[in-house]
C-alpha cells in the first residue's frame, strides 16, 4: 500500500473516488485495515467507550490517546492517520491547544488532528495551522457536546439547523482545514455541503453523497454492545464468535480436552528416565 497523503485525497474527490476511513486503537487492529487497503485511520476518543468502558468520550486524555496512537501507527505507516483531540485539549485555550495537536505529531507521527466544532473553533483551528499542524473538522453530531445537544442526536434537521451546519462547513474550509467529518446527518444537507466544499467531506451516518465514509470499526464488526447507531452496517458478528470460542475454551478444559499431547513439548524418553533416576531418595 502506497503512503496516503492530504494529496492522495484531494485527487480521490476530484476523481470521485470515494475514501474509506475507519477507527483504531491498536497494533493488530491498524494491521488489518491497512491490509485491507482503507485510506483513513482515526484513533478516536470513542476509544473511551469501546475499550475502557467510559459512558461517553469525556474521560479520555491525551496521555490515554497517545500510546494508542504511536501504536496504531506503528501497525499501518501508510494510511491517513488523524489523532483525535480529546475534551478540553483544545477548548482552554490556542496555546494549550497547539501544544496538545503538535503531541499527536510529534510524539506518534500523525498525518493530522481532528477537533469538533465550527464557527466557535475557527480561532483555535487558525493557531493550530500556523503551527504547521494539519486539522480535519468535525460538524453535526458532536460527542464531545452531548451536555449542550441534548444526547446523541442527528443534526441539521430544520432548515435552520441545516443552514447553520452548511455555514460552518464553509468556514472551516475557509479557516484552512484539510477535511471534514459530518456525523449524523441527514443527506441532504451533506449533499449540499460536499457539492460546494473543494475539499474531502467524509461521512458517519450523513448518508451517500459525501465523497467517503466512515464507521467506528468496534461498531461494525459486532463488538461493541451498548448501542448501535442508526447510520451502522455491521459487516461481521465477532463479539459472538468471540464469545462461542471462550465458551468452547472453557468447555475443553472442564473437560480434559485441552490441553491435549499435540498442545505439549516433548521430554526424551531417556531423559524422563534420568529424571526419575535423580528424584529416587538417597538410601
Amino acid at each position: 500500500m502506497n503512503k496516503v497523503t492530504v494529496h492522495t485525497l484531494f485527487e480521490k474527490k476530484k476523481n470521485r473516488e470515494p475514501i474509506t476511513w475507519l477507527t483504531a486503537y491498536d497494533f493488530p487492529m491498524a494491521q488489518f485495515e491497512e491490509k485491507a487497503g482503507i485510506d483513513i485511520i482515526l484513533v478516536g476518543d470513542s476509544i473511551g467507550m469501546t475499550t475502557f468502558g467510559f459512558d461517553s468520550t469525556l474521560p479520555v486524555t491525551m496521555d490515554l490517546l497517545i500510546p494508542h496512537t504511536q501504536a496504531v501507527r506503528k501497525g499501518a505507516p501508510n494510511v491517513f492517520l488523524i489523532g483525535d483531540m480529546p475534551y478540553m485539549t483544545y477548548q482552554v485555550c490556542a496555546q494549550e491547544a497547539v501544544r496538545n495537536a503538535g503531541r499527536f505529531m510529534a510524539e506518534c507521527g500523525c498525518d493530522a488532528i481532528k477537533l469538533e466544532g465550527g464557527r466557535e473553533v475557527l480561532d483555535t483551528i487558525k493557531a493550530i495551522l500556523r503551527a504547521t499542524v494539519p486539522v480535519v473538522g468535525h460538524l453535526g453530531l458532536t460527542p464531545q457536546s452531548i451536555a449542550m445537544l441534548g444526547g446523541y442526536k442527528a443534526q441539521g434537521r430544520d432548515a435552520a439547523a441545516a443552514i447553520r451546519l452548511i455555514e460552518d462547513a464553509r468556514l472551516l474550509e475557509e479557516a484552512g482545514v484539510c477535511m471534514i467529518l459530518l456525523e449524523a446527518v441527514p443527506p441532504e444537507v451533506a449533499r449540499i455541503i460536499t457539492e460546494r466544499a473543494q475539499i474531502p467531506i467524509v461521512g458517519i451516518g450523513a448518508g451517500p453523497h459525501v465523497d467517503g465514509q466512515c464507521l467506528i470499526v468496534h461498531d461494525m464488526l459486532g463488538m461493541f454492545e451498548a448501542f448501535t447507531p442508526k447510520f451502522v452496517k455491521k459487516y461481521a458478528n465477532i463479539g459472538a464468535q468471540i464469545v462461542q470460542a471462550l465458551q468452547a475454551f472453557t468447555q475443553d478444559v472442564i473437560q480434559g480436552g485441552f490441553p491435549a499431547p499435540e498442545h505439549c513439548y516433548k521430554m526424551p524418553e531417556a531423559e524422563i528416565r534420568k529424571l526419575e533416576e535423580l528424584l529416587k531418595p538417597v538410601k
